[in-house]
This record gives C-alpha cells, sequence and structure tokens, in this order.
C-alpha cells in the first residue's frame, strides 16, 4: 500500500512544477499601492490589466468611508452565527430586497462567497434523478457544483446551440425514465475568452423543451445592460433566466455575492443552502459596504460609460495592431498568441520589466498546448494614455516573440524543466 503523499510528493500537477520558476513573480506575484490603474509590482510602476474591479469602486474615498465607519462601527464580527440561527439583520434584508430589484428578480439570499455559494446553489436545486445540462466552459466553480450532483450530467460544446439541443434530447429522454427535471447552466460572460453566454438562443428553447436556466454573470453583472443588469439585460432575455448568480467580487470591489429568482425558488434555497445554513453570516461592515456601492451602480452610470471607453478604445486598438482577440462581447480582453510555455514566462518578464504592464498570463492546462493567452481587464480607472502605452508595448513583444528573441532567452528555462 502506498503513502497517500507519495503521488503529491512525485506529482505537483501541471502548474506546480513550475512553482520553482513562477513563484512570487507568474503566479502569487505581490501588487502594492491602491487599487488603480498604475500600483507597483517589486518596486517598479506598472499599469495593471488584471485586477476585476471594472467601475473602479475600490478606491473611491466615498467606499472607504463607508467601509471604515461601518468596521468602527461593528468590528469584523458581527453578526456572529448563521443566518437562520442569529446572524440576521435588517440590513442583509436590506441588500437582498436591492439587489432583487437591480437584476429585476422577485427575491434574493445573500452568500458568503461567490465560488462557494454557486456551488451550494447547484447542490441545493438537483436530486439524484434530474439532469444537468451545461457548457462545457463554465468556471471551475459551476464545475465543482456539478460534482456534487449524483445524478446524470452532460456538457454541451461552448456556446453551441446544435450541441445544446442534442444533450437537452438526452436529457428529456432520461428525465422521463427518472421522473425528474432538467437544469441548464451558462454563464453571462465567460471569464477568459469574454463571450457572452448564447441566453437567447437558450432561453428560446424553452418553448421546445422544459429546463430551468442558471445563469452565472459574475463578469456581467455591473458591466453590462442598459442599466447594468448582467448579460441576460444586454441580450434581452432577463426574464428567462430562472436563478441568476453574481458575484461582489468584480463590478462592487468587494466579497460575497447573491442568487436572485422568484421568491419561492428564494424561500426554498434560504432553508436547503448548505454553505449558508452552516456558515457565519456575512460581516456587516461587507453588507453596508455592498449597499453603497449598489448605490453607485444604479445613480453614477458614467462609471459604466468610461469603462466601456476604455475597453472600446483598447479592443479596437489591438485589432486595427493585427492583434487576434477571439471573439470577445464583453469587458474581458483576451490576446492569443503563439508560443510556449517557457516564451510565455519570458514574454511577460519582458512586458513588466521593460515596458511596465502586469496582466495575467494563462497557457496550459487552462488553454491548449502551444497557446499563450495575456488576458487584460478594463476598468474605469484606466486611462486612454494606459491604452496606448499597451498597444506599443504589446506590438514590441509581438515582435520579440516571431523573431526568436523569447525562445533564445527561455531556452534555459525549457532544458531545466524537461520540456
Amino acid at each position: 500500500m502506498k503513502d497517500l503523499f507519495d503521488r503529491i510528493l512525485a506529482n505537483k500537477g501541471p502548474l506546480g512544477k513550475w512553482a520553482s520558476q513562477a513563484e512570487g513573480y507568474f503566479v502569487f506575484p505581490k501588487l502594492e499601492g491602491p487599487i488603480s490603474n498604475r500600483m507597483k509590482f517589486q518596486g517598479k510602476d506598472v499599469i495593471t490589466w488584471s485586477i476585476n474591479d471594472y467601475l473602479g469602486l475600490a478606491n473611491l474615498p466615498e467606499i472607504k468611508k463607508v467601509d471604515g465607519e461601518a468596521a468602527a462601527e461593528y468590528g469584523s464580527a458581527y453578526p456572529m452565527g448563521a443566518r437562520m440561527m442569529s446572524g440576521h439583520t435588517e440590513f442583509h434584508e436590506q441588500l437582498e430586497q436591492e439587489c432583487a430589484a437591480f437584476v429585476q428578480k422577485e427575491a434574493s439570499y445573500l452568500l458568503n462567497f461567490g465560488y462557494q455559494g454557486f456551488m451550494s446553489v447547484i447542490d441545493a436545486l438537483v436530486t439524484k434523478d434530474d439532469i444537468i445540462v451545461y457548457d462545457v466552459d463554465c468556471h471551475a466553480c459551476i464545475i465543482d457544483g456539478v460534482r456534487l450532483h449524483m445524478g446524470k450530467r452532460f456538457t454541451f460544446v461552448h456556446n453551441n446551440a446544435e450541441s445544446l439541443i442534442k444533450n437537452l434530447e438526452r436529457a428529456t429522454k432520461m428525465a422521463e425514465q427518472t421522473g425528474g427535471g432538467i437544469l441548464v447552466i451558462s454563464e453571462g460572460v465567460f471569464g477568459m475568452r469574454g463571450e457572452q453566454g448564447i441566453l437567447k438562443e437558450i432561453v428560446a428553447l424553452k418553448e421546445q423543451f422544459n429546463f430551468r436556466l442558471l445563469v452565472d454573470d459574475a463578469h456581467g453583472f455591473g458591466t453590462l445592460g442598459e442599466t447594468g443588469a448582467g448579460a441576460g439585460q444586454e441580450q434581452g432575455v432577463q426574464d428567462g433566466i430562472d436563478v441568476y448568480l453574481a458575484t461582489f467580487a468584480k463590478s462592487m470591489a468587494s466579497i460575497g455575492a447573491f442568487v436572485a429568482a422568484d421568491q419561492e425558488i428564494i424561500d426554498y434555497l434560504k432553508y436547503n443552502l448548505r454553505s449558508q445554513m452552516f456558515a457565519k453570516s456575512l460581516p456587516m461592515v461587507y453588507v453596508k459596504g455592498a449597499l453603497k456601492r449598489l448605490d453607485m451602480l444604479r445613480t453614477q452610470p458614467e462609471l459604466k460609460a468610461k469603462l466601456w471607453e476604455n475597453t472600446n478604445a483598447l479592443q479596437n486598438g489591438l485589432k486595427e495592431k493585427g492583434f487576434d482577440i477571439g471573439t470577445t462581447t464583453s469587458c474581458v480582453t483576451p490576446v492569443y498568441l503563439n508560443g510556449s510555455i517557457p516564451e510565455a514566462m519570458a514574454l511577460v518578464k519582458d512586458l513588466r520589466e521593460n515596458h511596465g504592464i502586469f496582466c495575467s498570463i494563462v497557457v496550459y492546462p487552462v488553454i491548449p498546448k502551444g497557446l499563450i493567452l495575456l488576458r487584460l481587464i478594463p476598468t474605469s480607472t484606466h486611462t486612454l494614455q494606459d491604452v496606448e502605452e499597451t498597444l506599443t508595448a504589446f506590438s514590441a513583444i509581438r515582435e520579440r516573440l516571431q523573431n526568436g528573441t523569447y525562445k533564445r532567452l527561455s531556452a534555459a528555462v525549457a532544458a531545466a524543466m524537461g520540456e
């Protein structure tokens, strides 16, 4: 019999094997200074394109004032206990009512964290007799939520209505045998590619199939739609989304999340969401802070307008210079390049050290081998000057990638890792 740790010590995983070269720089980097378009990395000023503070709320004085006052009044502990037992307040209820109204649903329920909350919502909605059909590119929290499901699940090809139909046909036949129902899951915005989910097409299929739709709109909430109510509003199908999930960790620049649906569904979830029933209530400092942030989303549309001014300038500039940004239909801006992991490391180091540009790097196994994805997140705090500097830098690093400069620089790294 093997020791449990033998496998772990022998194989650190596809990302973990790079830890000695990557940690502290490419992964687990330390950005310093106030959250903004420009911060410090290893003592150098950099333009930051890797922070999901879409509307620039994180460091606004009026936001910090509310956060500070709430912390001074309540501390970080209040209210103590789970919501069902002793952690319930009128401000939690107020935030739920306002979140529901903002996304045009009857009711909502607060979640301590988006990741654990979204997993728990899936677990609560289905039984072993139900069938889940979900987009293969859904976020890890959705994948982990589906893993909790004891019944059948099918994936459909990313944003492919034909594939969805085939899997709905399979799911329908199976549900007729089990006596269960069907839950379809998509995202409002897919966080790596930036594409909106095909929500309009999915909702239209309700005329042909009997299913309920759950949408994780983490990146769409606050950034898409006329009022910022998300991808469903953007596509005119918010009413067709049965269960709507959004996080405070992106456009709201905070911690927490919520699920919104018809009142009866929320009433059910309140008594069946294990991640909330057996966890401490969301602290008041985050509840009060979220109320202020939501108010700014409602009353200051200029924040979203500036976000999209910067987004359009960045994405149009990249396309004009011949960069492949895929088919993004959101603020998420992916830039696809061809190269190995060692080349990606050399490229990103050049971007940060010599051009003062900090953006996230995504490589295999998140994307296929041989591809490098540089993921940029525009915010309302960025400037057109930031965009111009970034476009100039990207043109320079693309030339070095194509002429083999990074391959030569990365040869020693590749040899050391046996690539």
